[in-house]
Protein backbone atom coordinates (compact mmCIF):
# COMPACT_ATOMS: atom_id res chain seq x y z
CA UNK A 1 0.00 0.00 0.00
CA UNK A 2 1.20 3.22 -1.25
CA UNK A 3 0.31 7.11 0.80
CA UNK A 4 0.06 10.44 -0.76
CA UNK A 5 -0.22 13.40 1.47
CA UNK A 6 -3.31 15.68 0.53
CA UNK A 7 -2.69 19.00 -1.19
CA UNK A 8 -4.25 22.29 -1.88
CA UNK A 9 -3.84 23.98 -4.64
CA UNK A 10 -5.43 27.47 -5.66
CA UNK A 11 -7.01 27.71 -2.30
CA UNK A 12 -9.81 25.47 -3.23
CA UNK A 13 -8.83 22.61 -5.24
CA UNK A 14 -7.64 19.30 -3.72
CA UNK A 15 -4.76 17.53 -5.52
CA UNK A 16 -2.75 13.85 -4.85
CA UNK A 17 -0.42 12.55 -6.79
CA UNK A 18 -0.33 8.96 -8.82
CA UNK A 19 1.78 5.81 -7.80
CA UNK A 20 4.23 6.23 -10.87
CA UNK A 21 4.60 2.17 -11.36
CA UNK A 22 0.55 2.24 -11.63
CA UNK A 23 0.17 5.62 -13.99
CA UNK A 24 3.12 3.43 -16.10
CA UNK A 25 1.53 0.01 -16.40
CA UNK A 26 -2.02 1.40 -16.96
CA UNK A 27 -0.69 4.15 -19.78
CA UNK A 28 -1.38 7.37 -17.56
CA UNK A 29 1.04 10.07 -18.70
CA UNK A 30 -0.01 13.93 -19.01
CA UNK A 31 -2.84 14.71 -20.42
CA UNK A 32 -4.25 11.16 -19.45
CA UNK A 33 -8.04 11.57 -18.88
CA UNK A 34 -9.02 9.10 -15.51
CA UNK A 35 -12.25 8.54 -13.90
CA UNK A 36 -12.99 8.58 -10.38
CA UNK A 37 -15.92 6.56 -8.77
CA UNK A 38 -17.14 7.24 -5.28
CA UNK A 39 -18.43 4.64 -3.11
CA UNK A 40 -19.52 5.65 0.05
CA UNK A 41 -16.30 6.53 2.05
CA UNK A 42 -13.98 5.10 -0.79
CA UNK A 43 -12.90 6.43 -3.95
CA UNK A 44 -11.87 4.51 -7.20
CA UNK A 45 -9.81 5.76 -9.72
CA UNK A 46 -9.54 4.16 -13.26
CA UNK A 47 -7.92 5.18 -16.52
CA UNK A 48 -10.54 6.26 -19.00
CA UNK A 49 -11.44 3.87 -21.89
CA UNK A 50 -11.82 5.18 -24.92
CA UNK A 51 -15.09 3.41 -25.90
CA UNK A 52 -16.12 1.92 -22.63
CA UNK A 53 -15.60 -1.88 -23.49
CA UNK A 54 -13.39 -4.18 -22.92
CA UNK A 55 -11.72 -6.59 -25.72
CA UNK A 56 -10.20 -10.20 -25.14
CA UNK A 57 -8.34 -12.13 -27.97
CA UNK A 58 -8.40 -15.74 -27.72
CA UNK A 59 -5.90 -18.45 -29.93
CA UNK A 60 -7.87 -21.28 -30.30
CA UNK A 61 -5.92 -23.71 -32.48
CA UNK A 62 -6.11 -27.08 -31.65
CA UNK A 63 -9.40 -26.32 -29.22
CA UNK A 64 -12.78 -28.13 -30.30
CA UNK A 65 -16.12 -29.20 -28.92
CA UNK A 66 -16.35 -29.04 -25.21
CA UNK A 67 -13.15 -27.95 -24.46
CA UNK A 68 -13.64 -24.52 -27.17
CA UNK A 69 -17.25 -24.31 -26.20
CA UNK A 70 -15.94 -23.81 -22.18
CA UNK A 71 -13.52 -21.38 -23.83
CA UNK A 72 -15.83 -19.24 -25.13
CA UNK A 73 -18.01 -19.41 -21.82
CA UNK A 74 -15.02 -18.45 -19.99
CA UNK A 75 -14.23 -15.45 -21.84
CA UNK A 76 -17.80 -14.29 -21.26
CA UNK A 77 -18.02 -14.95 -17.95
CA UNK A 78 -14.78 -12.95 -17.60
CA UNK A 79 -16.54 -10.00 -18.57
CA UNK A 80 -14.95 -9.06 -22.14
CA UNK A 81 -17.40 -6.92 -24.02
CA UNK A 82 -15.30 -8.12 -27.36
CA UNK A 83 -14.07 -11.39 -27.86
CA UNK A 84 -11.99 -11.94 -31.13
CA UNK A 85 -11.07 -15.58 -31.53
CA UNK A 86 -7.96 -16.27 -33.57
CA UNK A 87 -6.42 -19.78 -35.33
CA UNK A 88 -4.31 -20.38 -38.55
CA UNK A 89 -7.61 -21.37 -40.43
CA UNK A 90 -10.95 -21.63 -38.96
CA UNK A 91 -12.50 -25.20 -39.42
CA UNK A 92 -16.34 -25.60 -39.74
CA UNK A 93 -16.67 -27.43 -37.16
CA UNK A 94 -14.97 -24.72 -34.55
CA UNK A 95 -17.62 -21.77 -36.26
CA UNK A 96 -20.34 -24.34 -35.32
CA UNK A 97 -19.31 -24.61 -31.90
CA UNK A 98 -18.82 -21.48 -31.18
CA UNK A 99 -22.06 -20.65 -32.61
CA UNK A 100 -23.69 -23.59 -30.38
CA UNK A 101 -21.55 -21.56 -27.28
CA UNK A 102 -23.13 -18.16 -28.43
CA UNK A 103 -26.85 -19.40 -28.22
CA UNK A 104 -26.45 -20.47 -24.67
CA UNK A 105 -24.96 -16.85 -23.44
CA UNK A 106 -27.13 -14.05 -23.08
CA UNK A 107 -26.64 -11.10 -25.34
CA UNK A 108 -23.32 -12.49 -27.14
CA UNK A 109 -23.73 -12.68 -30.79
CA UNK A 110 -21.13 -12.95 -33.86
CA UNK A 111 -20.52 -9.86 -35.27
CA UNK A 112 -17.74 -10.56 -38.01
CA UNK A 113 -16.31 -13.44 -39.49
CA UNK A 114 -13.05 -14.32 -41.79
CA UNK A 115 -11.11 -16.89 -41.97
CA UNK A 116 -9.08 -17.15 -39.45
CA UNK A 117 -11.07 -14.81 -36.91
CA UNK A 118 -14.22 -15.01 -34.84
CA UNK A 119 -15.13 -12.04 -33.34
CA UNK A 120 -17.67 -12.11 -30.92
CA UNK A 121 -20.10 -8.81 -29.12
CA UNK A 122 -22.14 -8.57 -25.80
CA UNK A 123 -24.86 -6.60 -27.40
CA UNK A 124 -26.12 -5.63 -23.61
CA UNK A 125 -25.55 -2.64 -21.77
CA UNK A 126 -24.81 -2.94 -18.21
CA UNK A 127 -27.79 -0.57 -17.54
CA UNK A 128 -30.77 -3.07 -19.17
CA UNK A 129 -29.24 -5.80 -17.12
CA UNK A 130 -31.00 -6.78 -14.44
CA UNK A 131 -29.63 -9.33 -11.95
CA UNK A 132 -32.57 -9.25 -9.73
CA UNK A 133 -34.92 -10.37 -12.74
CA UNK A 134 -32.10 -12.79 -13.37
CA UNK A 135 -32.27 -13.99 -9.85
CA UNK A 136 -35.92 -13.97 -9.64
CA UNK A 137 -36.53 -15.85 -12.93
CA UNK A 138 -33.56 -18.73 -11.87
CA UNK A 139 -35.45 -19.22 -8.47
CA UNK A 140 -39.07 -19.92 -10.76
CA UNK A 141 -37.42 -22.34 -13.27
CA UNK A 142 -35.32 -24.51 -10.81
CA UNK A 143 -37.66 -25.05 -8.39
CA UNK A 144 -40.05 -25.82 -11.12
CA UNK A 145 -37.89 -28.23 -12.41
CA UNK A 146 -37.56 -29.66 -9.11
CA UNK A 147 -41.47 -30.11 -8.64
CA UNK A 148 -42.15 -31.35 -12.22
CA UNK A 149 -38.99 -34.09 -11.95
CA UNK A 150 -40.57 -35.42 -8.61
CA UNK A 151 -43.74 -35.57 -10.03
CA UNK A 152 -42.16 -37.58 -13.14
CA UNK A 153 -40.68 -40.16 -10.62
CA UNK A 154 -43.37 -40.86 -9.09
CA UNK A 155 -46.14 -41.15 -11.62
CA UNK A 156 -43.55 -42.89 -14.58
CA UNK A 157 -43.90 -39.71 -16.78
CA UNK A 158 -41.09 -40.00 -19.44
CA UNK A 159 -41.80 -36.90 -21.40
CA UNK A 160 -41.70 -35.06 -18.20
CA UNK A 161 -38.63 -35.59 -17.07
CA UNK A 162 -37.05 -35.31 -20.67
CA UNK A 163 -38.96 -31.54 -20.31
CA UNK A 164 -37.01 -31.30 -17.19
CA UNK A 165 -33.70 -31.73 -18.36
CA UNK A 166 -34.13 -29.91 -21.17
CA UNK A 167 -34.90 -26.74 -18.82
CA UNK A 168 -31.45 -26.93 -17.18
CA UNK A 169 -30.00 -25.14 -20.34
CA UNK A 170 -32.43 -21.75 -18.95
CA UNK A 171 -31.32 -21.72 -16.13
CA UNK A 172 -27.47 -22.27 -16.79
CA UNK A 173 -27.70 -19.36 -19.13
CA UNK A 174 -28.76 -17.25 -16.28
CA UNK A 175 -26.25 -18.86 -14.53
CA UNK A 176 -23.65 -17.53 -16.92
CA UNK A 177 -25.07 -13.76 -17.18
CA UNK A 178 -25.14 -13.43 -13.23
CA UNK A 179 -21.54 -14.30 -12.79
CA UNK A 180 -19.95 -12.38 -15.97
CA UNK A 181 -22.22 -9.33 -14.40
CA UNK A 182 -20.59 -9.92 -10.69
CA UNK A 183 -17.20 -9.77 -12.41
CA UNK A 184 -17.83 -6.96 -14.37
CA UNK A 185 -18.99 -5.21 -11.22
CA UNK A 186 -15.51 -5.87 -9.87
CA UNK A 187 -13.24 -4.86 -12.60
CA UNK A 188 -15.27 -1.90 -13.21
CA UNK A 189 -16.95 0.06 -10.36
CA UNK A 190 -19.48 2.42 -12.68
CA UNK A 191 -21.05 -1.14 -13.63
CA UNK A 192 -22.59 -1.49 -10.43
CA UNK A 193 -23.92 2.08 -10.62
CA UNK A 194 -25.69 1.38 -13.92
CA UNK A 195 -27.35 -1.66 -12.39
CA UNK A 196 -28.38 -0.12 -9.77
CA UNK A 197 -27.17 -2.35 -6.69
CA UNK A 198 -23.89 -1.82 -4.33
CA UNK A 199 -21.26 -4.51 -5.02
CA UNK A 200 -21.71 -6.25 -2.26
CA UNK A 201 -25.47 -6.79 -3.16
CA UNK A 202 -24.62 -8.06 -6.25
CA UNK A 203 -21.93 -11.29 -4.81
CA UNK A 204 -25.11 -11.75 -2.86
CA UNK A 205 -27.17 -12.52 -5.62
CA UNK A 206 -24.34 -14.14 -7.61
CA UNK A 207 -23.72 -16.48 -5.09
CA UNK A 208 -27.67 -17.05 -4.05
CA UNK A 209 -27.84 -17.84 -8.06
CA UNK A 210 -25.05 -20.11 -7.48
CA UNK A 211 -27.26 -22.05 -5.07
CA UNK A 212 -29.93 -22.13 -7.86
CA UNK A 213 -28.21 -23.55 -10.70
CA UNK A 214 -27.08 -26.44 -8.35
CA UNK A 215 -30.77 -27.44 -7.30
CA UNK A 216 -31.75 -27.28 -11.15
CA UNK A 217 -28.95 -29.78 -11.62
CA UNK A 218 -30.13 -32.04 -9.15
CA UNK A 219 -33.52 -31.89 -10.31
CA UNK A 220 -31.80 -33.05 -13.52
CA UNK A 221 -30.31 -35.66 -11.88
CA UNK A 222 -33.82 -36.56 -10.17
CA UNK A 223 -35.20 -36.66 -13.80
CA UNK A 224 -32.45 -38.81 -15.50
CA UNK A 225 -33.23 -40.83 -13.14
CA UNK A 226 -36.71 -41.15 -12.88
CA UNK A 227 -35.78 -42.75 -16.65
CA UNK A 228 -34.09 -45.56 -15.44
CA UNK A 229 -37.37 -46.86 -13.10
CA UNK A 230 -40.64 -48.04 -13.71
CA UNK A 231 -43.85 -45.82 -11.42
CA UNK A 232 -42.82 -46.47 -7.77
CA UNK A 233 -44.99 -48.00 -5.07
CA UNK A 234 -47.12 -45.80 -3.51
CA UNK A 235 -45.59 -46.21 0.05
CA UNK A 236 -42.45 -44.29 -1.22
CA UNK A 237 -44.30 -41.98 -3.25
CA UNK A 238 -46.24 -39.96 -0.55
CA UNK A 239 -43.42 -39.77 1.55
CA UNK A 240 -41.06 -38.62 -1.57
CA UNK A 241 -43.67 -35.87 -2.10
CA UNK A 242 -43.47 -34.48 1.37
CA UNK A 243 -39.73 -34.33 1.04
CA UNK A 244 -39.76 -32.65 -2.18
CA UNK A 245 -42.37 -29.89 -0.71
CA UNK A 246 -40.53 -29.76 3.14
CA UNK A 247 -37.13 -29.33 0.94
CA UNK A 248 -38.00 -26.59 -1.71
CA UNK A 249 -40.16 -24.32 0.79
CA UNK A 250 -36.24 -23.79 2.32
CA UNK A 251 -34.58 -21.76 -1.03
CA UNK A 252 -38.10 -20.73 -1.56
CA UNK A 253 -38.57 -19.00 2.00
CA UNK A 254 -34.65 -18.09 1.71
CA UNK A 255 -35.03 -16.03 -1.37
CA UNK A 256 -37.76 -14.27 0.36
CA UNK A 257 -35.32 -12.97 3.08
CA UNK A 258 -32.59 -12.32 -0.02
CA UNK A 259 -35.29 -10.25 -1.98
CA UNK A 260 -37.10 -7.86 0.69
CA UNK A 261 -35.91 -4.32 1.78
CA UNK A 262 -37.08 -5.39 5.17
CA UNK A 263 -33.88 -6.37 7.38
CA UNK A 264 -36.04 -7.02 10.32
CA UNK A 265 -38.32 -9.37 7.75
CA UNK A 266 -35.25 -10.44 6.01
CA UNK A 267 -33.83 -11.76 8.82
CA UNK A 268 -36.80 -13.38 10.22
CA UNK A 269 -37.80 -15.83 7.18
CA UNK A 270 -33.47 -16.53 6.99
CA UNK A 271 -33.49 -18.06 10.03
CA UNK A 272 -36.80 -19.72 9.12
CA UNK A 273 -35.58 -21.23 6.28
CA UNK A 274 -32.31 -22.37 8.44
CA UNK A 275 -34.63 -24.14 10.90
CA UNK A 276 -37.03 -25.66 8.56
CA UNK A 277 -33.64 -27.83 7.60
CA UNK A 278 -34.53 -30.01 10.89
CA UNK A 279 -37.67 -31.16 9.17
CA UNK A 280 -36.01 -32.15 5.72
CA UNK A 281 -33.15 -34.25 7.20
CA UNK A 282 -35.69 -36.08 10.00
CA UNK A 283 -38.14 -36.22 6.33
CA UNK A 284 -35.10 -37.79 4.99
CA UNK A 285 -34.14 -40.63 7.75
CA UNK A 286 -37.80 -41.49 7.62
CA UNK A 287 -38.24 -42.30 3.59
CA UNK A 288 -34.62 -43.72 3.41
CA UNK A 289 -35.96 -46.39 6.07
CA UNK A 290 -38.85 -47.00 4.16
CA UNK A 291 -37.04 -47.57 0.77
CA UNK A 292 -34.59 -50.12 2.70
CA UNK A 293 -37.00 -53.06 1.91
CA UNK A 294 -37.30 -52.96 -1.95
CA UNK A 295 -35.47 -53.78 -4.94
CA UNK A 296 -31.86 -53.07 -4.60
CA UNK A 297 -31.56 -51.60 -7.79
CA UNK A 298 -34.64 -49.59 -6.61
CA UNK A 299 -33.81 -48.54 -3.48
CA UNK A 300 -30.34 -47.63 -4.95
CA UNK A 301 -32.26 -44.81 -7.48
CA UNK A 302 -34.40 -43.42 -4.45
CA UNK A 303 -31.43 -43.08 -2.31
CA UNK A 304 -30.12 -40.49 -4.84
CA UNK A 305 -33.37 -38.88 -5.09
CA UNK A 306 -33.58 -38.55 -1.60
CA UNK A 307 -30.16 -37.21 -1.54
CA UNK A 308 -30.98 -34.51 -3.92
CA UNK A 309 -33.93 -33.18 -2.38
CA UNK A 310 -31.37 -33.36 1.45
CA UNK A 311 -28.92 -31.08 -0.72
CA UNK A 312 -31.95 -28.67 -2.17
CA UNK A 313 -32.36 -28.08 1.29
CA UNK A 314 -28.75 -27.57 2.19
CA UNK A 315 -28.49 -25.12 -1.17
CA UNK A 316 -31.92 -23.19 0.65
CA UNK A 317 -30.04 -22.95 3.91
CA UNK A 318 -26.73 -21.28 1.83
CA UNK A 319 -29.00 -18.76 0.28
CA UNK A 320 -30.62 -17.76 3.70
CA UNK A 321 -26.69 -17.27 4.82
CA UNK A 322 -26.16 -14.55 2.17
CA UNK A 323 -29.90 -12.67 2.92
CA UNK A 324 -28.43 -13.18 6.77
CA UNK A 325 -25.16 -11.37 5.62
CA UNK A 326 -27.18 -8.47 3.11
CA UNK A 327 -29.27 -7.74 6.43
CA UNK A 328 -26.29 -7.14 8.72
CA UNK A 329 -25.68 -3.68 9.55
CA UNK A 330 -23.01 -2.17 7.61
CA UNK A 331 -19.51 -1.26 9.32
Amino acid sequence: METRKVQVTGGSTYTVSLPKNWATANNVDSGSTVEFHAEKDMLLLTPKRENGRTEGELDISGLEGEELRRAVMTMYVSGFDVIRLTTGRMAAEQRRTVRDATQGLVGLEVIEETADEMVLQDLLDSSELSIENAVTRMQLVALTMLEDAVEALVTDDDALANDVAERDDDVDRLWFMTSRVFRTVLRNPTAANEIGFPRETIYDMQSSARQLERIADHATKIAELSLEIDEIPETAAAPLRKLHTEAAQIPETAMDALLTADGDEAVERATQARLQMKTVDELARQVDTEIHGFDAHLAQVLGLVIDSLTRTGDYGTNIAESALQKAAPRP
